[in-house]
């Protein structure tokens, strides 16, 4: 089973977001989650395909390994953030 097949839809969804952003933000996407999205933060990063760091009172992610093998998968060539 992959981490695709562990996620929700709405976790998938959101993770697919960040990983779209991330060319516009240098790899590193800012987070910006409602209050009902925060659980599904906590996924992504329980499931080891992002970390998170705040800077200045902004919240970005970094993709692991496994988040650009899964950005991949969707057709979304992260590499280069590694």
């Amino acid at each position: 089973m992959s981490t695709n097949e562990n996620l929700t839809p709405r976790s998938l969804d959101l993770f697919l977001e960040l990983a779209h952003d991330a060319g516009n933000w240098s790899g590193t996407p800012l987070v910006e989650v409602t209050p009902a999205e925060r659980g599904n933060l906590t996924h992504l990063k329980v499931a080891g395909l992002l970390t998170t760091h705040t800077d200045e009172g902004d919240t970005f992610a970094a993709f692991t390994s496994a988040g650009r093998a899964l950005a991949a998968e969707h057709g979304v060539d992260l590499g280069w953030t590694a």
